[in-house]
């Protein structure tokens, strides 16, 4: 799996596709918001999918309940529930920074 943060400047590529993407992060020692660490009981995990929503996992139960809450959008995803299987290209909304990380605006080139 290939996943692209675009305004983190980062692309993160491992074999593991059935792991949830916070752990993939993880073990990359990418730096990622989650406040309930990684249950599915909150929303600071959230990304913005730009490309690849086919590459990512079918909806969970716990983001099902936060699209019904509109807590999440149609794009949103979430890290700690979604397993990936291609390239995904994605950005982090500006509620789920994290304030000592520099976030670039434009985009890069993969």
């Amino acid at each position: 799996m290939k996943f692209i943060i675009e305004n983190l400047n980062q692309i993160i590529e491992t074999t593991k596709e059935n792991v949830p993407l916070a752990l993939a992060l993880r073990e990359q020692h990418i730096e990622w918001m989650q406040s309930c660490g990684g249950k599915g009981r909150c929303t600071t995990c959230k990304f913005d999918v730009l490309e690849g929503m086919e590459n990512i996992s079918p909806y969970t139960p716990a983001e099902r309940k936060y699209l019904e809450n509109r807590q999440i959008s149609l794009t949103q995803r979430l890290a700690c529930q979604v397993r990936i299987s291609g390239k995904v290209v994605a950005k982090i909304p500006h509620d789920s920074k994290l304030p000592h990380l520099h976030y670039l605006d434009g985009n890069i080139k993969p």
